[in-house]
């Protein structure tokens, strides 16, 4: 049967006979009705491979019959085994799901899906489609964890045999392996390929450095080959006195994490002397505490390099004891105890107990934890391709930090993380709503590293939003996605709302009712423009791709129009008429003295200008920029004076509205007499009218006086007054002034060209 549903090809030169006894070999576990699928996948699969052969000359069979072998070292069941076998039929040999599903059933064509690249999709660049490829191994990695261990099966063999391909493909593969899937087989536990992994990896970015470093390790092997033999017969013989029984033996470093310390320490290969360490395995959980202290009482150990993975278990279910001690010669040696059990675990992972969704209910701690941290990747599923990458590989980095919550719950980040990714860890709502954090009962910045140990608890406030500079800082891809997805949406929000404000009221002054008039023709103007409903042209007009008085002029019906001639009068105008109109219109608006209202509420739809730092109150004009939304100058600004009569259709005066829902920046000079206590004196008089001091610099003058250079947070001209007075009556200060213009160079470091200022 599978001879008819597989592809036909003309047998090549290349075809060799390639027998499935050895992989049947392998995977004995299987039931003899299992087993007799499994030859049958074989045959579809070597049909449909006919006539390929891979770079080294090989017939391509030989390639999934090699992951399908990997998969066994881990028992996984037929439907996996038969999916490494089928995993490129469909995107190299024409093979449809639908047959693959018909044949082999429908668990076995969702793991191949899963396995399958989209090359048949066209993708801007190369990294796009290398996201996508991602997205969609991690969704289906997601329902069934079978689909990523086939995938690591996969690109293990690919990278055993690298050799065979081009240097920049080399190059490339292994970059990629060691960003991404290096990075998974360690999260889910796969201990013995990630190493392998890191190995082949660092053989295929730095060839030369691996064989240099590969001759080390061998000599280095045998020269110590007799203490490392002692050293185990001193162990054996002191665990039993302690009523241990114990397997010991011992371990090499792998070759790129030797290369990794010389690189970091800046050590000559001499001088990395931990090279070997020995792994201890006992029975039970206490029996790992008893060896430790027996390891200690016969090495001396090194403070500050025990590390207890077995109380707090790693992200990816890894559980061991970790010990540095003094050896012979005093160089240093690493232990590792743990039970069977989580050696098994440690070397395995996930593939030690690979859960299927089925058997959700039946799983351990540890798997769940996996499982989680599975679900989590969809959380990044929607970003663009750079993101997504971005926030992958800094999600799969394995060091981890410990915290506690206020309630005493243990919660685990990646090292470097902030308050701000403690916030979004707890909950989406407590992360967008954060507004600070104590860290030991102590009041800290949201940009603080956490440390293990630290007891965090999160500020919250019902109307706070994320603040755009928290990228700057945040650790982990939850807390980066979220931020980035609320900032999105806010800003789309405040758009549109700042949008229909320009439009209805550049609709007023063309004799409208405003937005809500029911004779505007939306849909016929969605025909001349990007956008497709209101929101997208309201977002438009905020962000300022499209002037208001332009749409205002699409959206009127025409004069005298009856309700079948709905068109817009642009279309029949000539361009002299349409300039005379937009004069028409620039008299009307002066005439009905109407200016752009704004309250501080818009976001970054409305931005000010930091040449001239306007605040509420001032005299001030809107430059409407295309895609940036809204410049606002003051009106004293030497800059706008110059650029509004170049392009008048752009600029707007602006109406400060009441409430204010922000603070402004601006910036003061205050000179002062040089005695003690002066600048406190003047922080002081700032702190009781309640503005918010950013920078604070002191210029000496000479002659006894300084000239305090200040940057303030306030809430309007009123407020600034207010400042100012408490400032002036201020013993010591001489003179108080709100500059005019300030450098686009640094917030409070004038240019020559800019010292002007006004007494306010």
């Amino acid at each position: 049967m599978a001879s008819v549903l597989a592809p036909t090809r003309t047998p090549s030169s290349a075809d060799k006979v390639i027998s499935v006894s050895p992989l049947l070999e392998r995977a004995s576990y299987l039931s003899s009705e299992d087993q007799t699928r499994l030859v049958d996948a074989f045959r579809f699969a070597d049909a449909a491979h006919l006539g390929q052969s891979r770079q080294s000359g090989e017939p391509y069979i030989s390639h999934p019959i090699a992951v399908a072998e990997v998969c066994t070292q881990w028992r996984l069941d037929a439907d996996a085994l038969i999916a490494a076998l089928l995993h490129d039929t469909v995107e190299d040999c024409g093979v449809t799901q639908t047959q693959i599903a018909k044949q082999f059933g429908s668990t076995v064509a969702m793991l191949v899906e899963g396995l399958t690249k989209l090359d048949k999709v066209s993708f801007s660049n190369r990294e796009e489609a290398q996201a996508e490829n991602f997205r969609k191994m991690l969704l289906s990695m997601a329902d069934d964890v079978r689909v990523i261990l086939i995938k690591l099966a996969d690109r293990l063999h690919n990278m055993r045999t690298l050799s065979s391909t081009s240097a920049v493909k080399r190059t490339r593969v292994a970059r990629e392996t060691l960003d991404i899937y290096a990075p998974i087989a360690h999260r889910l536990g796969l201990n013995e390929i990630f190493r392998e992994f890191e190995d082949l990896c660092f053989d295929g970015l730095y060839p030369r450095r691996s064989a240099v470093l590969q001759k080390a390790l061998k000599a280095a092997r045998g020269n110590r080959k007799e203490i490392v033999g002692r050293i185990r017969t001193q162990i054996c013989e002191q665990l039993p006195h302690f009523g241990i029984n114990a397997e010991v033996s011992g371990r090499t470093k792998s070759l790129y994490s030797v290369y990794l310390k010389m690189k970091e320490k800046h050590l000559s290969f001499a001088e990395v002397l931990d090279i070997y360490g020995f792994r201890v395995c006992v029975s039970s959980i206490p029996e790992c505490y008893i060896a430790l202290g027996a390891l200690h009482a016969l090495f001396k150990p090194v403070p500050g390099k025990f590390k207890d993975y077995i109380a707090l278990p790693k992200s990816n279910g890894y559980q061991s004891l970790h010990t540095v001690v003094v050896g012979p010669l005093g160089t240093p040696l690493e232990f590792q105890i743990r039970t069977h059990q989580m050696h098994q675990m440690a070397e395995a992972g996930v593939a030690a107990h690979w859960l299927y969704k089925e058997h959700a209910a039946s799983a351990t701690p540890l798997q769940r934890k996996a499982h989680e941290w599975m679900q989590s990747l969809l959380s990044v599923q929607s970003r663009d391709p750079k993101d997504f990458l971005d926030h992958i590989k800094i999600d799969l980095f394995p060091d981890v930090i410990y915290v506690f919550t206020p309630t005493g719950e243990i919660r685990e980040l990646p090292k470097g993380s902030t308050p701000v990714d403690f916030a979004y860890m707890v909950h989406t709502d407590v992360g967008n709503r954060c507004t600070g954090a104590t860290i030991n009962n102590e009041v800290k910045p949201l940009d603080t590293e956490l440390r293990n140990g630290d007891l965090v608890r999160v500020v919250t406030q019902p109307t706070a939003t994320p603040h755009p500079g928290w990228l700057g800082f945040v650790r982990t891809a939850r807390a980066r996605s979220q931020i980035r997805y609320n900032l999105k949406t806010s800003t789309r929000e405040r758009a549109v709302a700042f949008g229909r404000r320009l439009l209805d009221s550049a609709l007023k002054a063309l004799g409208s009712p405003g937005v809500d008039d029911p004779s505007l023709n939306w849909s016929q103007f969605f025909h001349e423009i990007p956008a497709n409903d209101r929101d997208g042209l309201l977002e438009a007009i905020g962000l300022g791709h499209l002037l208001a008085n332009v749409a205002a002029r699409r959206l009127l019906p025409s004069p005298g129009s009856g309700d079948g001639d709905t068109r817009p009068r642009a279309r029949r105008l000539t361009p002299a008429a349409e300039r005379a109109l937009q004069l028409s219109m620039e008299h009307l608006t002066a005439q009905h003295d109407l200016g752009i209202t704004v309250n501080g509420s818009e976001g970054t739809a409305v931005q000010y200008a930091p040449c001239c730092h306007p605040i509420a109150g001032d005299t001030s004009w809107g430059y409407m920029r295309g895609g940036a939304g809204l410049l606002i100058h003051r009106a004293s600004c030497g800059y706008a004076r110059r650029q509004r009569p170049k392009d008048p259709n752009r600029w707007a005066d602006i109406i400060w509205g009441d409430p204010i829902y922000r603070t402004f920046e601006t910036h003061l000079n205050i000179d002062v007499k040089d005695s003690p206590g002066a600048l406190a004196k003047v922080a002081g008089a700032i702190s009781a009218s309640e503005a918010n001091i950013i920078d604070l610099t002191i210029e000496r003058r000479g002659g006894g006086f300084s000239t305090l250079k200040v940057v303030l947070e306030v809430r309007g001209r009123v407020h600034l007054a207010d400042v100012l007075r408490r400032v002036r009556l201020t013993a010591s200060v001489n003179r108080a002034v709100r500059l005019l213009r300030h450098s686009l160079k640094g917030s409070s470091r004038l240019t020559a060209g800019n010292r002007h200022s006004v007494d306010e």
